[in-house]
């Protein structure tokens, strides 16, 4: 028997001087906005109140968010009153829509659907990349949105600033396996409903990727798909690039469709100038965030990886060349995407008045 729903608490004055800041996420229901959910509650972030919004789909379903349960509301303009932070979760035409008006009302924009990449004021970030290159984020009064960089390319520039520690690079190759779950909750079920009607001799729905993804490898979607893995393959350079800066080798990277539901795989090749230790190499890249494995039984996999903060990492040499190595690493690619949304918003902090909810 299912136990009765806690009411939500209303927060008391001591509540609200001890976690003064109002949030919203938009997008809640979404794969990404119950992720950054779940690590604004796992780091304790210091909101009084955080309200769940998404689209009419979506209304009043029951979400946990701590010690409570909380309804899902409508995305309305007045729901933007009085925030400090506005998360944008859900697609890019959902964060065109509002982000203005969240902006507008005085709160710090934090876009995890990248439709604000391009924007003059945005900034493309990464804490964990900030924190290997020793950058201090410049505090602004009114900072501009922040903009998630691209998990794929957080975990590519974090292997690759630590590897140049270890000896000089001459050539990085990485070819990366892309889940299902980077098209959100449609993609997941669409990838479910491709083997169930492969498994029993049905047509196969292509209203998301408009090709099989299912028991197959592919390198390009149909031609309805949006956004292709062409525009996905540039955005993880371009964010690769603002994020590790202009001294990090560039690489060359192939994005594969993979027939895996959740965390990205990689396979990345790496050209030293010299030969270098394997166990050398290892300790260089090992440490936060990262987590080299030795045992073949905790081989890095998706599967392995997911729910993880760290990227999983293995190494061997390769066998015809004596500074070649072969990386193989895994990360769940929701996770870093919400650890670092969440991250980004912490730095914004000094920022928001204190002590009383505006």
């Amino acid at each position: 028997m299912s136990s009765p729903l806690k009411p939500a608490t209303l927060p008391t004055s001591d509540t609200m001087r001890a976690k003064p800041y109002r949030v919203a996420i938009v997008g809640a229901a979404s794969l990404r906005g119950k992720e950054v959910a779940e690590v604004l509650n796992d780091r304790n972030f210091p909101a009084v109140d955080i309200k769940l919004l998404d689209d009419d789909e979506a209304l009043g379903q029951l979400e946990t968010m701590g010690d409570e349960v909380t309804f899902i509301q409508r995305v309305r303009n007045e729901q933007f009153d009085h925030l400090d932070f506005t998360f944008f979760a859900s697609d890019q035409n959902s964060t065109r829509k509002s982000w203005k008006t969240a902006r507008d009302a005085g709160s710090a924009i934090v876009d995890l659907s990248y439709a604000l990449e391009d924007e003059p004021s945005s900034a493309i970030r990464s804490p964990w990349i900030e924190r290997q290159l020793g950058q201090t984020p410049v505090l602004e009064l009114q900072p501009g949105p922040c903009v998630i960089a691209h998990p794929a390319a957080v975990s590519l520039a974090l292997l690759v600033l630590r590897a140049q520690k270890a000896g000089k690079l001459r050539h990085v190759a990485c070819t990366v396996l892309e889940p299902a779950s980077e098209h959100g909750q449609k993609g997941m079920d669409e990838l479910h409903e491709q083997t169930v009607n492969l498994l029993s001799f049905q047509e196969l729905p292509k209203n998301v990727f408009d090709t099989q993804v299912a028991f197959n490898l592919a390198e390009t979607y149909g031609p309805n798909s949006t956004p292709t893995l062409q525009s996905t393959r540039q955005r993880i350079l371009k964010h690769y690039q603002r994020i590790a800066g202009q001294d990090a080798l560039q690489p060359a990277i192939q994005l594969i469709q993979a027939p895996i539901f959740h965390g990205h795989a990689f396979s990345i090749y790496m050209e030293m100038e010299e030969p270098i230790a394997v166990g050398d190499l290892g300790q260089a890249l090992a440490g936060e965030h990262v987590t080299v494995t030795r045992q073949a039984e905790d081989s890095p996999s998706n599967v392995n990886a997911a729910g993880q903060g760290d990227i999983l990492l293995s190494l061997t040499r390769d066998e015809n060349n004596p500074t070649g190595m072969w990386l193989w690493a895994a990360a769940d690619n929701l996770r870093i995407a919400a650890v670092s949304a969440v991250e980004c918003a912490e730095t914004m902090t000094p920022t928001r008045p204190r002590g009383k909810i505006q």
